[in-house]
């Protein structure tokens, strides 16, 4: 029975080509953590998630602390006798520590996403099987996906060029990344510069208060704009909920759901119409499944998302949620991620997952484990902090 041996966790900074900004953040670098599982049988595996504060309440070194001081530890000389009882495992997880090893209401579930990918990514490998949803991801069900492209908060010539790149790249969807003001003048700018035929949407990452949001709601509408990313603070679920009932517009969020309990809390409140899933936010791909089961069985339309920065790693299991997704009804509305080195300058990841023109959806690399193998050479090399528990 394969048995977890060695472990090691990297905090990694993967350069952008250019500045990724919104409302709540601005960076160049991906602020990335990267765990390797070793198993005694010679097999090894890699997991990959971006912690975010103002996501997840974890700080990439709060993660990284948590990470190397209680669940790794905790994984040592785990053993599996086959990749289903992994699953299992990580579904009575549902994206966070066992509660022996982390009480519940600690913030974890973007430190357990790299644990989670990890361990289907190793165990995958030593049992010679992909770590799918319901088997093998299918190139047919992706192609009725089309990614978004995304448009980082700007002004002026270069937010015009980027704008420009959209369209040539032909992108049917595409979502606006704003700041706290110039709202309207930024849609205005995008609706001309792409069209009326591309489906636009914001996500404004919390930028305003509920009086702010209902009337830049108001005014996005008058071009053509439906559908509102996390517009106020994650934590106001009375303001959400205003919103829902008194601009009749989409509210997506995105911040303000992470796992079981926030997803159950915005339901339960009518906080929102839509979910923006990400794997590494919600606790890796068995956590993300279960919440856009969730999201959907509630009548929410549902986004399958990404952190700014993502690997060929995280695509890879992007794109296997994807597919197992694909049968549903209605299933994803929106689906963004796999950017690869559309924005990175390197990817550690290979074979590269990553979007085409006009957003058509990436193959999923064939093979055990999550299908790509991961540069640790690349991974040192940009690592500024790094543990190992054996």
């Amino acid at each position: 029975m394969p048995t977890v041996t060695e472990l090691r966790l990297f905090a990694v900074d993967l350069p952008f080509k250019t500045a990724f900004r919104h409302a709540a953040a601005a960076r160049t670098t991906s602020e990335s953590l990267f765990l390797q599982i070793r198993l005694d049988d010679g097999a090894d595996g890699w997991g990959e998630s971006l912690p975010r504060a103002y996501v997840s309440g974890e700080s990439r070194e709060a993660a990284f602390a948590l990470l190397r001081d209680t669940i790794l530890p905790a994984l040592l000389g785990r053993a599996f006798q086959s990749l289903p009882d992994v699953t299992s495992f990580l579904e009575k997880c549902d994206g966070k520590a066992l509660p022996e090893w982390v009480r519940a209401d600690v913030p974890q579930s973007s430190a357990w996403c790299a644990v989670d990918l990890a361990l289907l990514d190793a165990f995958g490998r030593a049992f010679g099987e992909p770590a799918s949803l319901g088997g093998p991801p299918s190139a047919a069900a992706l192609e009725r996906y089309r990614y978004s492209g995304v448009v980082s908060a700007g002004r002026g010539w270069p937010y015009a060029m980027s704008l420009l790149k959209m369209r040539a790249f032909r992108f049917p969807q595409v979502k606006l990344k704003l700041e706290r003001d110039g709202a309207l003048q930024a849609a205005r700018t995008a609706r001309r510069l792409l069209g009326r035929r591309v489906d636009l949407r914001v996500d404004a990452n919390m930028a305003w208060d509920v009086e702010q949001a209902l009337r830049v709601i108001g005014d996005l509408r008058t071009v053509g704009i439906e559908s509102f990313e996390q517009p106020i603070a994650a934590g106001d679920l009375a303001g959400l909920a205003r919103l829902v009932r008194e601009s009749s517009a989409g509210i997506i969020a995105d911040e303000g759901l992470t796992d079981r309990d926030s997803l159950r809390a915005l339901i339960q409140r009518r906080a929102c119409t839509g979910a923006n899933v990400r794997i590494s936010k919600c606790g890796g791909l068995i956590g993300a499944h279960a919440r856009c089961d969730e999201a959907l069985g509630a009548g929410l339309t549902l986004q399958v998302g990404c952190q700014d920065g993502e690997s060929s790693l995280l695509s890879a299991a992007h794109v296997a949620l994807l597919s197992a997704l694909a049968p549903l009804t209605p299933g994803v509305r929106y689906a963004e991620g796999c950017f690869g080195r559309h924005l990175l300058r390197e990817d550690p990841a290979s074979p590269s997952v990553q979007f085409g023109y006009g957003g058509r959806p990436p193959r999923h690399p064939p093979g055990a484990g999550l299908g790509v193998r991961v540069d640790l050479g690349l991974v040192q090399r940009c690592a500024v902090d790094q543990a190992r528990v054996s």
